[in-house]
């Protein structure tokens, strides 16, 4: 007989647990697909793949609409009709940040200091193994028989260069619904419920280009201008308040003995508040640099508003602890971290949005990032019992 919504929590880490092996099936399949945001013939049969993946869980959806990406990645929505009320949506993307390539010669790491095994591969744990869990959420909340919301995938190819095209998509779909799930990697396991701001400014400097050997005073140059930029963007930075800037990419000149007349670079800018950011944008373009014959351009490009743990998102925490103690858990922390994702737009529109749903493991955009599957079974129950739980409360009392 079908267990009661009550009894459902706690029987579905059992459940999971029984299908470990299988989920971790699924996380290696995804994995051996490289998907690099830069590569679009990967991520659209990287997208068939998963889409190929869910139904072969799921079944057909009941809706599906893939939404072209241009020059990023697609973004695919799977919608599946509940058997309750309520309806909810869990969000992941599937492109990463290694280049494809980068599989082969990848190394598995030794356990753990206590043991414990770990699974490694490019993008594992950020963040296909949410992926492979969120949609066995499903298929585990669905064989307990236990009423569910309406559930809407959704899959978007361009998350890790700023979610560029997906962004409306990811907008209007929770703006649909009422509470999302951000399937992205724990913290140790906590949720994450805020996240800095993030900014990806290019900065572009114009000199004057002359020989170097012969007239090197006729000269204004970009390069020099443009590190002196970068150092003083540097000392804007305010740790004490959350506030980092990262020039990670630095170009310019056109030959080693030509006064350089053109420059770029990237800087990364994370903030915690409305606050910093606009204090940011004011000290950044009072910079002068000493040639005044360099022009210094700055395209604030402010990515991501940060993310803070709003009104609408308190009920759906209490509801994510309250199936976690269901299910054994002593606790479910929650915590806030320096990186962006899609929750910070959701969260923006004060919409009930959790974060940080995926996997337990360490190593997020560094060479050797892994999972520990033994919680996997426990984050993927989490999920489906919070699925449960959504139609329990029927069109959501977040909303």
């Amino acid at each position: 007989m079908p267990e009661t919504p009550a009894a459902a929590p706690a029987a579905l880490l059992t459940h999971a647990q029984s299908a470990s092996s299988r989920i971790v099936d699924d996380i290696v399949t995804l994995v051996g697909h490289e998907t690099s945001s830069y590569d679009l013939p990967a991520l659209a049969s990287g997208l068939d793949l998963l889409r190929d993946l869910t139904v072969q869980r799921l079944g057909r959806p009941d809706r599906e609409e893939r939404h072209p990406g241009g020059a990023c990645g697609d973004t695919l929505t799977l919608t599946y009709e509940g058997t309750g009320p309520g309806h909810l949506a869990l969000v992941g993307h599937y492109d990463t940040v290694w280049p494809t390539g980068t599989l082969s010669g990848w190394q598995q790491p030794e356990p753990s200091a206590d043991g414990r095994e770990k699974l490694s591969g490019p993008g594992i744990f950020d963040m296909k193994s949410g992926l492979a869990q969120g949609i066995w959420a499903l298929k585990l909340a669905r064989e307990s028989g236990t009423p569910l919301p309406t559930v809407t995938f959704l899959f978007n190819g361009d998350e890790e260069i700023g979610s560029l095209s997906s962004r409306p998509v990811i907008e209007a779909t929770a703006q649909g619904v009422d509470a999302t799930l951000v399937l992205e990697p724990s913290a140790h396991g906590a949720v994450k419920t805020a996240r800095k701001g993030t900014g990806i400014f290019q900065v572009t400097a114009t000199g004057v280009e002359s020989h170097a050997g012969l007239a090197p005073e006729d000269g204004a140059s970009a390069i020099t201008a443009l590190a002196e930029f970068v150092v003083a963007a540097a000392a804007v930075a305010d740790p004490a308040q959350g506030t980092t800037i990262n020039t990670g990419l630095f170009k310019g000149g056109s030959g080693i003995n030509v006064v350089a007349g053109h420059a770029t670079a990237g800087v990364d800018i994370r903030v915690s508040s409305a606050a910093e950011q606009a204090r940011v944008d004011a000290e950044l373009d009072a910079i002068k640099v000493s040639d005044p014959r360099v022009r210094i351009d700055i395209d604030h490009a402010w990515n991501r508003p940060p993310m803070t743990l709003g009104p609408a998102s308190v009920p759906l925490l209490t509801l994510a602890r309250e199936v976690a103690r269901s299910q054994g858990r002593p606790s479910l922390p929650d915590t806030a971290v320096g990186g962006a994702s899609d929750a910070n737009f959701i969260a923006a529109l004060g919409l009930p949005v959790l974060c940080g749903m995926g996997a337990v493991g360490n190593g997020a955009h560094a060479k050797g990032e892994y999972i520990y599957p033994d919680t996997i079974p426990e984050q993927t129950a989490l999920v489906a019992g919070m699925l449960g739980g959504v139609a329990e409360g029927g069109a959501w009392a977040g909303r």
